[in-house]
């Protein structure tokens, strides 16, 4: 499997995952560099996709509405605007759905401290054994600067060790303290008192994984430190884009650094993007439809989630407007 699915589970984690703090690595955006042809390519791949930019949204059906945040889970000082605009939406919002709740991360600490294995190799041989040696040391120097020694990093699951280098060694020391947009949301909710809603089990995570192979798993893992020395550049890209409305431009922009990479048509790339596509946002997209529609009817709904799962023929926007819905993008 190409390095360039790796980087795209990284973004995927910013946008619809993890909440570590990047505001503080100093990173230069990727677009600051790239030839004017290139990136007009990437506008035009991405002006041609469904609900391609904009965050923010209501969709209407009748008396039901949903508020809907596309959310980047990172630590970010501009999220304070954006919770101050959203605050009186939440105010008034029957149900808050959002990725997981407060119950459901309780539930997946629980269920890994009952069963470490779904975490830490417990039997067997550990990443020192599996990997060849160069391969092995590139990693442990990863870990090493994320704060993580290399005996600890040898006894991860390969997944884990993936969701570990989507989070820049410059972010690391904020991870016990998350305040992405969806934790604000959350504390918001919690402090009116208004029901909070999981828009999907808490071991989602788990199944995704499942839906691949060991194979595919460590070709991932040894992939994505190919990239290891732009991991501040992959954040600083993020989040700008993240904050200028157009997330789905990331998306788009990995699709053509890997049309470059030797040994890939652009067949095969677009093929495995099919791939990771469904398996990341599109299966987990249409599985949010029931949730979101049934708390619709019970009154106003607000739904905060990663900002990739908008978009898209199969985005939670187009899926909505499919069922009857329509879109008005809000202005914060």
């Amino acid at each position: 499997m190409p390095r360039f699915l790796t980087a795209c589970f990284a973004l995927l984690l910013a946008l619809a995952a993890t909440d570590p703090a990047v505001a503080q690595c100093a990173g230069r955006n990727l677009f600051d560099d790239m030839a004017p042809e290139r990136k007009a390519e990437i506008d035009a791949a991405t002006a041609a996709v469904p609900f391609a930019s904009g965050n923010f949204w209501r969709a209407t059906r009748g008396d039901e509405v949903i508020t809907i945040a596309g959310t980047y889970h990172f630590d970010d000082p501009r999220h304070g605007p954006t919770i101050a605009a959203l605050a009186p939406m939440i105010a008034t919002a029957t149900t808050v759905l959002v990725e997981a709740g407060p119950k459901e991360e309780k539930a997946l600490m629980d269920l890994v401290a009952r069963e470490p294995s779904r975490m830490l190799i417990t039997s067997g041989p550990t990443l020192f054994e599996q990997l060849p040696p160069e391969v092995w040391t590139q990693l442990a120097d990863a870990m090493s600067k994320r704060g993580i020694p290399g005996f600890m990093a040898a006894k991860f699951r390969p997944w884990y060790i993936l969701a570990v280098l989507a989070v820049p060694p410059c972010a690391m020391t904020e991870m016990t303290k998350p305040r992405g947009l969806d934790t604000l949301v959350i504390e918001e909710a919690l402090a009116r008192n208004k029901p909070i809603r999981a828009l999907e089990p808490f071991e989602t995570i788990f199944r995704i994984f499942d839906s691949m192979s060991e194979a595919e798993i460590m070709a991932m893992l040894q992939s994505t430190l190919a990239i290891e020395d732009r991991a501040e550049d992959h954040a600083a890209t993020l989040a700008d884009s993240y904050f200028a409305g157009e997330s789905r431009v990331i998306w788009e922009l990995m699709r053509f650094v890997s049309y470059d990479l030797p040994g890939y048509t652009r067949d095969q790339v677009d093929a495995e993007f099919l791939k990771m596509e469904e398996v990341l946002m599109k299966a987990r997209n249409r599985a949010w439809i029931p949730v979101l529609t049934q708390a619709a009817s019970e009154g106003p709904a607000f739904a905060a989630f990663g900002a990739l799962h908008l978009s898209g023929e199969e985005g939670v926007l187009n899926l909505l407007k499919s069922e009857g819905f329509t879109l008005e993008e809000l202005s914060l």
